[in-house]
């Protein structure tokens, strides 16, 4: 019999393990205390988050077939190195969720939600002007979040969120890329706004919606492809 199971506290399910490893490690991944090419042990990533080897592998499996993670022959798993052609193809495919989940919300975007797409917008505006493109990735994603959030399926916003972070830990360094882009982005940003206040179809709003990130992405494309994101950036 476990102590727990003495003292009368339940065990915790093997399951719920490998889903807090999993967890607790994308979590790291995308706020980059595990940055780019980071070797992931089994027993130090174990310790640091409190469960055995055994469900850090399960998270780990799960987080390759993500695109997350690497696995390398005798080496072992390492946080993945994401090129420019992953990134521009992420971009592609948000590209299609996030304009047809917002093209979905487009009759429910009330005052207050597109006053917080407003405000994310301004902020976004004068981050650029005080501290360049590094300073705005957040206010981006909070404003493409303000109007796609209202979409009644739930699904595809779970689908857009979980691409949007993938490529959220990228954000400064693709902007940094095409920083021409981030201040295109205010506009593009500002202008979708008007078309939905002027009650513009929902197959208008998609494809606006769609255009602002397709721009990005074949920029990087355009400029970049099949290089790392480390070896584009320092050029």
């Amino acid at each position: 019999m476990t102590s727990s199971a003495r003292q009368g506290v339940p065990p915790v399910a093997h399951g719920a393990k490998a889903d807090h490893a999993y967890e607790a490690i994308r979590g790291k991944i995308l706020d980059g205390t595990y940055g780019s090419g980071f070797r992931l042990v089994l027993d130090r990533v174990a310790n640091e988050i409190g469960v055995s080897a055994v469900p850090v592998r399960e998270a780990l499996r799960r987080l390759e077939a993500e695109g997350y993670v690497d696995f390398t022959r005798n080496v072992g798993a390492r946080v993945r190195w994401i090129d420019v052609t992953d990134c521009g193809e992420s971009l592609q495919t948000l590209a299609v969720l996030e304009a047809s989940a917002t093209a979905m919300a487009t009759p429910l975007l009330d005052r207050p939600k597109l006053a917080r797409a407003r405000k994310a917008n301004q902020a976004m505006a004068t981050g650029l002007a005080r501290r360049g493109v590094g300073a705005v990735v957040e206010q981006a994603r909070e404003f493409h979040e303000s109007l796609y959030a209202a979409c009644p399926n739930t699904y595809l916003v779970d689908m857009v969120r979980r691409e949007t972070a993938r490529l959220q830990r990228f954000g400064s360094a693709i902007l940094a890329l095409a920083p021409e882009r981030a201040e295109q982005a205010v506009d593009e940003h500002a202008r979708l706004i008007e078309l939905i206040e002027d009650g513009a179809r929902p197959s208008r709003i998609e494809d606006v919606a769609r255009a602002h990130r397709e721009r990005t992405a074949e920029l990087l494309l355009h400029r970049y492809a099949g290089r790392d994101l480390r070896t584009a950036a320092a050029t």
